[in-house]
């Protein structure tokens, strides 16, 4: 796709998620840290339209719950998580979109702009085999300004989720 339409700086702002999210970068290795966008980018088209990207290439941050216990997908931009599959995958009875108290209960984050990382404790995560297909792959940095790229291998390592497929 075209260049970035929108470019993110390099400066994090200073928010006490985005410094969780880059202290996790830091912790697991990563050269990647969180970058600001001049809008807010709460959906993976307003995601993708900032940054150049095509829409697959946006892992978004979806938190269910699963039989009353959070579970995070990062699933692409391009797919519907299929919530009957998923609860067969992780052997629960239910599993749907979690309401956006229960989302910031868990995550410490607001809806539009949930990272796969940075949580007061890791979330049992599955990572949507699609967004192998990338070479960079952008998910959001605890506020919806935020964005930080990666790879799918490195989401896997960041967040101990598992590879799946979700839509």
């Amino acid at each position: 796709m075209s260049a970035m339409t929108s470019t993110p700086t390099s400066d994090s702002p200073a928010h006490p998620n985005v410094d969780a999210v880059n202290a996790v970068l830091a912790a697991f290795g990563s050269q990647n840290r969180v970058r600001l966008l001049p809008d807010a980018a709460r959906t993976a088209a307003q995601a993708a339209e900032a940054l150049g990207v095509t829409v697959g290439q946006i892992a978004n941050s979806l938190v269910f719950d699963a039989d009353g216990e959070p579970l995070l997908v990062l699933a692409s931009g391009s797919h519907r998580v299929d919530t009957t599959m998923v609860a067969a995958l992780v052997e629960v009875s239910t599993v749907h979109r979690a309401t956006p108290e229960f989302v910031r209960d868990v995550t410490g984050q607001a809806i539009g702009g949930v990272a796969p990382v940075g949580h007061p404790v890791r979330l049992r995560t599955l990572v949507d085999v699609a967004l192998a297909a990338y070479d960079t792959v952008w998910a959001a940095g605890g506020i919806p300004h935020a964005v930080f790229p990666t790879t799918y291998d490195e989401l896997l390592r960041i967040t101990g989720g598992v590879a799946a497929e979700v839509a």
